[in-house]
């Protein structure tokens, strides 16, 4: 058995009469009506609007003959069990950030962003133009998937916190809700790092289970209310520079689907992530200076914490390369983001700067 079999049929429970337990599309009438499970809750800003957009869409470019039901995060299953899922065939596809399911392959955390990696368009160069999109696809073959990026939040804060942060020993024993690598990271500086769906973590905050929490950015992070708890919020994090989210299909309904109806799933994914990260950052701005004027303190992390997030961050990244896939896509993702950061520096990067001083 190779490699990427073994894989699958481990990720299914480890037995090849799993795929038996898949359940086709429903058919009406000639149509075709999928379900999509979600990683977020009903009215979470941004991230339930991506899934509803992709939805939608779909639906309108179909014109009705391939229609989308949305579930969010509980109404079906779990916000982390939607992976499961799509692959065992109990919904036909998944919209979620992939690095929730790092567990299944290391992998997929390039795929949402790692720790110092790639912003939203140094990850579009990557996806479109480089290797990014064989590698998705190769990772979706392992469990049956057929995956597209389907959403970007752009750079995501620092977090919030409830008191200052002077240095990487102010992590210690702090109870802190972060995914992912990045959170993995955090933990090497001693911090209690927690795993919690979008829509559990305003009360984890308030309870006190928690001591401080990064969602996304400004717009977001005002819709969830955190700055009702605390006031010290930290503006530029390590963890996710520009956080993708993903549409994911079962494989085997997608390739029963018709070239057409693929192409509008493709279609409709791609339109959502610039749709997506569009709605983010023209809501930003607006919605950080609303929480400066309502008491909100932003800080920026002093240099020996950025340090000690690099050399965790390295060491945790580090932890994976015995995995040739994982190794594989992280060479890749390296190579590109040093070429293409190279230019934007010198392009988009110096006139930025040379704006800001010029008009003020």
């Amino acid at each position: 058995m190779d490699r990427r079999s073994f894989l699958r049929t481990t990720a299914l429970g480890g037995s090849a009469a799993a795929a038996s337990t898949l359940a086709a599309p429903a058919y009406a009438s000639g149509k075709v009506k999928l379900t999509m499970v979600t990683s977020w809750g009903r009215g979470l800003a941004g991230v339930f609007d991506a899934a509803q957009h992709s939805a939608d869409a779909i639906n309108a470019m179909s014109d009705g003959t391939l229609e989308v039901e949305i579930k969010a995060a509980g109404e079906l299953v779990g916000a982390f069990e939607v992976f499961d899922a799509v692959t065992s065939g109990q919904a036909d596809m998944y919209h979620a950030a992939d690095y929730y399911f790092t567990g299944q392959h290391p992998g997929y955390q390039y795929f949402t962003a790692a720790p110092f990696g790639m912003t939203p368009q140094e990850l579009m160069n990557w996806y479109l133009h480089g290797e990014g999109s064989a590698f998705h696809n190769e990772l979706g073959e392992i469990f049956g998937l057929k995956p597209f990026l389907a959403g970007n939040t752009g750079p995501q804060a620092g977090g919030w916190f409830k008191k200052e942060i002077n240095g990487p020993e102010d992590f210690n024993g702090l109870k802190f809700r972060m995914p992912g690598m990045g959170g993995k990271a955090l933990g090497k500086l001693g911090a209690s790092v927690q795993n919690l769906p979008g829509s559990e973590v305003y009360q984890a905050l308030a309870s006190g289970a928690i001591d401080g929490t990064e969602w996304i950015g400004p717009w977001a992070d005002e819709k969830a209310g955190f700055q009702e708890i605390t006031k010290f919020y930290y503006t530029s994090g390590f963890h996710e520079p520009g956080a993708a989210l993903t549409l994911a299909t079962n494989l085997e309904v997608f390739e029963g689907l018709s070239a057409a109806h693929q192409k509008i799933i493709e279609t409709a994914a791609g339109e959502t992530h610039q749709w997506s990260l569009a709605q983010f950052m023209n809501n930003n701005g607006a919605a950080l200076q609303r929480l400066q004027a309502g008491g909100v303190k932003t800080l920026e992390f002093p240099d020996s914490v950025w340090d000690a997030f690099g050399k965790a961050s390295k060491e945790t990244l580090d932890e994976y390369m015995d995995d040739e896939l994982f190794a594989k896509i992280r060479a890749s993702v390296e190579k590109s983001m040093k070429a293409s950061s190279s230019w934007i520096k010198k392009s988009a990067g110096a006139y930025s700067a040379q704006r800001d001083r010029v008009m003020g």
